[in-house]
């Protein structure tokens, strides 16, 4: 089986690590942490917009979120009994390459990737279907896992196979809490 990863959420556990970040920057303590972590799920520019902020604010976020540390993010247990298993991996993310690349290194693995798109290879941002387009048409993807709707809306387009990873909005061909499922799961 041949998958398309989505990496923050999906691969890494990295939600937490951002919300924290975003809760430092907002400094508003009225303002939950699962409201913010909620919002971030959606996408970044959406928690921007729901929360207000301003543009000095976003810079400070996406600069703190890049200085993250690959030891302070940490794959999903089991992950990487999937990416074994699989025949090909590929990831298609917003992440910086560069990023992507250091995190996988570190966690040792960066071995179970064949292919990536990432968010400076400029490619118009998920939704869009052309980043899909291009992994589907180089690897022959199965199977496309992410934690957001907007990860699994192109690869339904395409008529690829699509499952979200701890979100139950419906439209996914399945659904996923823990990677140790996997196999029971996805058939």
């Amino acid at each position: 089986m041949n998958i398309l990863w989505d990496f923050d959420g999906t691969l890494f556990n990295t939600y937490p690590a951002y919300t924290a970040i975003v809760r430092e920057v907002m400094g508003d303590e009225k303002i939950s942490d699962e409201e913010i972590f909620w919002q971030l799920k959606v996408s970044f520019s959406d928690a921007f917009d729901h929360f207000g902020l301003n543009d000095e604010q976003i810079k400070a976020i996406r600069m703190m979120a890049r200085q993250l540390r690959p030891k302070d993010l940490m794959p999903f247990p089991e992950v990487e009994h999937v990416l074994k298993e699989a025949d090909k991996n590929v990831i298609m993310t917003h992440k910086e390459r560069d990023d992507v690349l250091s995190i996988l290194t570190f966690h040792k693995l960066d071995g179970y990737f064949t292919d990536m798109v990432a968010g400076d290879d400029g490619y118009p941002r998920k939704p869009h279907t052309a980043s899909y387009e291009f992994l589907h048409g180089k690897h022959k993807v199965d199977l496309a896992i992410g934690d957001r709707e907007i990860d699994i809306l192109p690869a339904k387009e395409l008529g690829i196979r699509t499952c979200l990873f701890q979100n139950n909005t419906p439209g996914a061909d399945y659904y996923l809490s823990h990677y140790k499922d996997f196999n029971k799961i996805i058939k």
